[in-house]
């Protein structure tokens, strides 16, 4: 008999097959579900995008009462990834008393695709990357894009064999700006001060002003995920 945690799972990976999030994929890698490989690609617009990231991620039986425990296997240069072990210091993943029964693989993966461009500064595990980002942001970006922007490999170039399909959900839907705010405004990152928690979309007049601001953006595109 199947146990909780492995019916859950099971119904995540569905979710996650279903939604095909933009630049997520994530797949079981042992019968019994408890271990996960996941990719995620950094956001559009920001100094991420195009960048490419591994992650394992380990449950157990007790899951979903208690969260899993994620690392990235491509460590990103970043005040909110220990250098050493790559994991994420995300608050619900780090205090179970954090942890809520709601969030999802796909929760998780978004959240962590958008910590990349939301790094937060107050107590962080990467002393270096936030010393730089903190004092000189344009270099804090170039050691970025040198350490982890790879070229796009043409579409007629055959030399690498492809992943196997049946294991890898490419992703083909976008995800709008509203569901990547509401996913970061409800799960900060750990040690966060309140001001990165502020619920800007209880404000009725912040949708109005996302639409106005989204359409200056496709005028003047630029970076909006480091400030």
């Amino acid at each position: 008999m199947y146990s909780r945690a492995y019916i859950l799972l099971q119904r995540e990976f569905q979710e996650l097959k279903k939604n095909n999030y933009e630049g997520i994929t994530g797949f079981p890698v042992s019968e019994d579900m408890m271990q996960w490989e996941a990719d995620i690609e950094g956001l559009q617009n920001t100094v991420w995008h195009g960048s490419f990231f591994q992650l394992r991620i380990n449950f157990t039986s007790e899951y979903n009462f208690v969260p899993p425990v994620v690392k990235f296997r491509t460590i990103p240069f970043h005040p909110n990834v220990d250098p050493h072990t790559g994991r994420p210091c995300i608050d619900f993943l780090d205090n179970t008393h954090k942890w809520n029964r709601s969030y999802t693989l796909s929760s998780i993966l978004l959240t962590l695709q958008v910590m990349l461009s939301n790094p937060v500064l107050e107590n962080p595990v990467n002393l270096e990357a936030a010393h730089i980002l903190n004092k000189d942001e344009t270099l804090y970006r170039q050691i970025i894009r040198r350490r982890f922007h790879q070229p796009l490999q043409s579409k007629d170039d055959s030399s690498e064999s492809p992943k196997e399909p049946d294991k890898f959900n490419r992703s083909i839907k976008s995800v709008s700006f509203y569901d990547y705010y509401k996913t970061w405004s409800r799960i900060a990152t750990s040690k966060a001060t309140e001001y990165y928690r502020t619920p800007l979309l209880e404000d009725p007049d912040f949708i109005g002003e996302y639409y106005k601001w989204k359409k200056n953006e496709l005028r003047r595109p630029k970076e909006w995920g480091l400030k």
